[in-house]
Formats: C-alpha cells, structure tokens, sequence
C-alpha cells in the first residue's frame, strides 16, 4: 500500500514541480493538494493545474484526515498549519518553506522530536555542497577578506533574503565566529555606508523568471 501524501502550497512553482514528480514516481497516493483561501486554482485538478494529466484531486484550502507524509512548499503561516497538521496526525514532514521566525523553527525542532522531519531552505543537491563548502573556505581565508552574498529570484518571490542566503551566512558565521544575525547588512544605503569589520552583506534581486542563483564574493 503507498503512503498516502498532502502537498501544500500545490500551485507554487514548487508545489507543481513536486507534484509532477510524485506522480511520475509513483511512489505514493496522492490523496489532497492544499491551497490558501481565495487562490485561483482552488477547485481545479491538481494534476492539470500542475501541466500533467489530471489526477483526479483537487486543490482545496482543507487539510485530509489521514496523510502519511506531508510535503510543504509554502509560506510560513500554512507551514505553521501544516506542522500542527502532522503531529495530530502522526504523518511525516517534508518543509522546504523558507522565511520561518524563531518561533516557528522552535515549533518545527519540537515537532522533529515526535515525529519524521526533513527541513531545508534548498533542497537541490548542488546548493547543500556548497552549504557544506562555504564555512571551510572562509575560515581558510582568514578575517583579511570581505564576504557578500548576492541572491537573485523571479519577481514573484515574497520572502527576502532567500532563506538559501541566510543559510550560506548562517554556515560562514559558525565556521569564522562572527555572530548570526546579528553580524548581517541588508543592502547598503546613504551617504555613510561604509563597510564595517565582521559583516556580511546579502543582497537581493527580484526580476523576470529568474530561477534562483546565489554568488558569494
């Protein structure tokens, strides 16, 4: 029998692209696709809504009764919901929603401790090596050099930084003992902006389509 799964945030670009892939997998049931109120393709097949054939789902603003795993590409208020979601229910966590407060990553590390949780600001391969990679080569380089990141995301991503942004300079802090967050400019502005010593600077782009880049110089 295939794990039954919730997808929420199922007409985001992530959502669909996740969507897609399930159903090509066939690794599970899909039983429910989640949408906020109001949102357009509430009613429609998810399948379809998705660019694949219809599923048979369709996206609604309500949570099922009995999904094993839940796989939440979101914002952080529906992946606060979807938290809550699972623990009632006893079903698995998949949270790629990024901008979450303190508070919310202190109910998402609680809930880690009852139930499976897999948490990542970038689930792509390439990015979490170079997740791992950023911390050695700033600690090599020493305190002499200057860091920045540069994130670049299409026009209709809401959170920013990106939550890939604050991870690279949340790993370089840790690994050179600058202090997180508390060590970050955003942008720079005025007529005394001068660089201070033990700062990272993130900047963030939003245009057209782009997909998401990062650059760290």
């Amino acid at each position: 029998m295939k794990p039954k799964l919730l997808i929420v945030g199922a007409a985001g670009r992530m959502g669909r692209r996740v969507l897609a892939l399930a159903k090509d997998a066939e690794l599970f049931d899909i039983i429910a696709a989640v949408e906020k109120k109001g949102h357009p393709d509430i009613g429609k097949d998810a399948g379809a809504s998705a660019g694949v054939e219809a599923l048979g789902v369709k996206i609604s603003s309500d949570y099922p009764d009995d999904a094993d795993v839940a796989i939440d590409f979101s914002m952080p208020e529906a992946a606060e919901r979807t938290v809550d979601y699972c623990l009632e229910n006893n079903a698995a966590l998949v949270l790629g929603t990024t901008g979450l407060s303190d508070r919310q990553k202190a109910k998402l590390e609680a809930a880690a401790e009852k139930i499976p949780v897999i948490y990542g600001t970038n689930m792509s391969v390439g990015m979490n090596v170079l997740f791992s990679l950023v911390g050695k080569v700033a600690s090599m380089l020493g305190e002499d050099y200057d860091i920045e990141v540069i994130e670049q995301h299409h026009r209709f991503k809401k959170d920013a930084p990106s939550g890939s942004a604050l991870t690279l300079a949340d790993n370089i802090c840790k690994a050179t003992g600058m202090d997180f967050p508390d060590c970050i400019v955003y942008g720079r502005s005025g007529k005394d902006a001068l660089r201070e010593k033990d700062t990272i600077g993130i900047h963030a782009v939003r245009a057209g389509d782009i997909a998401g880049r990062h650059e760290i110089i």
